[in-house]
């Protein structure tokens, strides 16, 4: 009987143990406003020698993911353009401070991230990654983070043109295209975005209108920045929005400006749940100081928690990006194949632009991608289309990017089967890239290439 029970006993603890290993981990993540460390901030930490984040250790040492808007570029003084009389040029010992605070990346895709041009933009970007961060800006978006089984899917926009002319347009096919592979992807979509208008404390009819197109086009979380004082979160089509998080480390002195908000999310059970965490900068600092939690946060976006996206499965394989790791470029991604919870394959780096499951293509699950590849049909680095087969031991070329019948914008599979394609208005024959004009057409796959077919309403739709 004492056997009986002592197997009883043990088979429970195994069961038990099993259920607990299955059982998904909370994640949390929080992002800050704006972080600016030159001028009057500069000042003040090389007089405290001490770190601005002494009181958020506990914080931000106890989250998953720490984010912020890095507002300077990476650099000295010194260096700043004579006409450029707003300048944020910051030390590099910036990035080991952010660092050692917790931080795990900043986005520096704001009105300040070309202070230095595109000499300082490289220069902020290697300081954070010797660092061990992820300085994130809009043209290596999306990059991802993994947590477990939750990939999570960075983007970075700046509607607010930078000094050295750096913007991005909503909607814009560009934009589409980022959210779309992160879409893909990940299971959880977050844009970084700066925005609005400074010093009003409400979004403009703009931000709301972009809100609504982001979360329409994949973003799952979104983040504001640029007003520099807190714009209330709100819930849009589901998704929690936070205009703007206002200062987080600043010197400026406007009484609203003092006033910061953390977006403090949290994923458990498959949903996202977020709220807010006050932050409050005392007169003669520029050091915030945690304020307790954000009541009004917290309501407004009680009932906004969304469900984690599925990711990419085809067949009985998992397609997950490589996560960014400060040992690999910039540059390109890597895709891996996982079956039974464990790594079977990983692809060449690609330039990749945009992944789509296109399952009504054809008889087998494919993949369409564009990807950009030089090729000596129009001599430039383009935009090419790819269909892949998922195999055993990785990608199956069905068809390796030729150009369609002119030069290729975008692209997309729709549910009938049918790529719908958005065309530069030029011809290979007669190259002219800053051509204004575009045109649309539609192709069927037929195997072992594409056929053009009238182009059907969808089509339009797809592109308007």
């Amino acid at each position: 009987m004492s056997g009986k029970c002592t197997l009883l006993i043990l088979m429970a603890s195994l069961l038990g143990a099993a259920a607990a290993q299955q059982t998904p981990q909370d994640i949390r993540f929080v992002f800050t406003g704006d972080i600016m460390m030159s001028r009057q901030v500069k000042a003040e930490v090389h007089y405290r020698k001490d770190s601005p984040w002494r009181e958020f250790s506990g914080l931000f040492h106890g989250a998953d993911l720490v984010g912020g808007n890095f507002e300077s570029a990476i650099g000295d003084e010194s260096e700043c353009p004579r006409e450029n009389s707003l300048c944020f040029a910051s030390p590099e010992s910036s990035a080991q401070l952010l660092h050692a605070a917790g931080f795990r990346f900043v986005t520096v895709e704001n009105n300040h991230s070309g202070d230095l041009g595109e000499a300082g933009r490289e220069k902020t970007r290697e300081a954070f990654r010797q660092s061990g961060m992820l300085a994130l800006d809009f043209d290596h978006s999306p990059q991802f983070l993994a947590f477990g089984n939750v990939t999570v899917g960075l983007v970075a926009i700046t509607m607010v043109r930078a000094a050295d002319g750096d913007v991005q347009q909503i909607p814009s096919v560009a934009v589409e295209q980022k959210l779309r592979l992160a879409r893909q992807l990940a299971n959880l979509v977050v844009v970084s975005i700066h925005w609005g208008n400074e010093l009003q404390d409400w979004p403009a009819d703009a931000q709301e209108q972009q809100a609504s197109w982001l979360v329409k086009h994949g973003a799952d979380l979104i983040v504001g920045h640029h007003p520099h004082v807190i714009q209330a979160p709100q819930c849009v089509q589901g998704k929690p929005v936070f205009y703007s998080l206002g200062n987080h480390l600043f010197d400026q002195k406007y009484a609203q400006t003092k006033d910061g908000l953390i977006a403090d999310c949290r994923i458990h059970d498959g949903q996202l749940s977020c709220g807010g965490l006050r932050t409050r900068t005392g007169y003669g600092t520029s050091y915030p100081a945690l304020a307790g939690r954000d009541t009004a946060s917290d309501h407004a976006l009680e009932n906004c928690t969304p469900q984690l996206g599925p990711g990419l499965q085809v067949v009985d394989t998992t397609i997950k990006p490589q996560p960014w790791s400060a040992d690999e470029p910039a540059e390109g991604s890597v895709l891996e194949g996982y079956r039974d919870g464990k790594l079977r394959w990983r692809s060449a780096r690609r330039g990749l632009v945009s992944l789509q499951a296109a399952r009504a293509m054809g008889s087998e699950p494919l993949l369409l991608s564009l990807e950009r590849h030089p090729s000596s049909i129009d001599n430039e680095v383009g935009l090419r289309p790819y269909v892949y087969a998922v195999g055993g031991n990785g990608l199956i070329a069905r068809w390796r990017g030729s150009a369609l019948a002119w030069p290729l914008l975008d692209a997309v599979a729709t549910s009938n089967g049918v790529l719908c394609a958005l065309h530069r208005g030029d011809s290979f024959l007669v190259s002219n890239p800053q051509t204004g004009g575009t045109r649309i057409a539609a192709y069927r796959w037929n195997g072992f290439g594409f056929s053009g077919i009238d182009s059907p309403a969808v089509c339009s739709l797809v592109f308007r």
